[in-house]
C-alpha cells in the first residue's frame, strides 16, 4: 500500500525535527564528557613529569622523553578543554543563523581536537611500550637510559616480562609502575577523547545542515501544535 503524499511529508518533517533536537543535546553531552577526560590527561602528564613526586628529576632532565612532550597538557588537556567549553556554549546558542555559524566553528575545533587527542594517544602508547628513562647498571657503571625498551631478537619489552619491572631501574624508585599506570590512563583517556571528537564532527556537521533544534527554537510553541512549520500542502 502506497503512503499518501501528505503523510510521507509529515513523516519526513518529523524525522528532520527529531534530528535537530538531538544535535544540541549531543553537543552538550560530548562537551560534558570531554571535560573530565581533559583534566585526567593533564593530571597524568603532570605526575609523569614528577617521578617520586619530586621536581629535581625534571630539572636534571631525567624524565621520560614522551612525558616531556606534554601532549597531555597542551593537547588532550588545554585544547580539548577549550573545545569542550565551546561545545557546551554552542548547545545554548539561539537563532538559526547564529547556531549554524557556531556549528561551522565547532567542526574546525573538533577536527583539531581529534588530531591532538589522537597524537596524545599515540605518544602515550609509545611511552608505555618503550619504558621509562631511569638510572640502571651497565658494565661501565650506573648510567641514565631506557633499559626496558624492546630489543629485536632478545626480548619484546618489559610489558611482556613482569620480572623486568623490579631490579633494573635504580632511580627514580618505582618509576616503571609509575609510568605504566599513568601512560595507560592518559592513553585511555585520550583515546576516548578521539572517539568523542569523531562523534562531535558528525554531530556538528548535522547541526550545520539542519540547524539548532525544533524543540529549542519553538520553546514557547503550544504543545498541541507540534507540526507547525511542516508544509504539507
Amino acid at each position: 500500500m502506497l503512503v499518501p503524499q501528505n503523510d510521507l511529508k509529515l513523516i519526513i518533517c518529523l524525522l528532520r525535527q527529531l534530528c535537530r533536537m538531538c544535535v544540541s543535546r549531543c553537543l552538550q553531552c560530548v562537551g560534558v564528557s570531554l571535560l573530565p577526560l581533559a583534566i585526567v590527561c593533564m593530571l597524568s602528564n603532570i605526575l609523569l613529569l614528577l617521578p617520586e613526586l619530586s621536581v629535581h628529576f625534571l630539572l636534571e632532565g631525567h624524565v621520560t622523553r614522551e612525558a616531556t612532550w606534554a601532549t597531555g597538557l597542551w593537547g588532550s588537556g588545554c585544547v580539548v578543554l577549550f573545545t569542550a567549553c565551546r561545545l557546551i556554549q554552542s548547545s545554548r546558542t539561539t537563532g538559526c543563523c547564529a547556531f549554524r555559524t557556531q556549528m561551522l566553528f565547532q567542526v574546525v575545533y573538533s577536527c583539531v581536537c581529534l588530531l591532538v587527542s589522537g597524537f596524545c594517544c599515540l605518544v602515550s602508547a609509545t611511552g608505555l611500550s618503550q619504558g621509562p628513562l631511569c638510572l640502571f647498571h651497565t658494565t661501565s657503571g650506573p648510567t641514565w637510559g631506557v633499559p626496558l625498551q624492546p630489543v629485536p631478537n632478545r626480548h619484546a619489552g618489559y610489558l611482556y616480562n613482569r620480572t623486568m619491572w623490579t631490579g633494573v631501574c635504580l632511580e627514580p624508585r618505582g618509576v616503571v609502575q609509575w609510568n605504566a599506570v599513568l601512560f595507560s590512563v592518559m592513553g585511555g583517556a585520550s583515546g576516548l577523547q578521539t572517539v568523542l571528537c569523531g562523534v562531535s564532527i558528525l554531530n556538528t556537521a548535522l547541526g550545520l545542515i539542519l540547524g539548532r533544534g525544533f524543540g529549542h527554537n519553538k520553546r514557547n510553541q503550544n504543545l498541541s501544535e507540534p507540526n507547525r512549520g511542516c508544509d504539507l500542502e
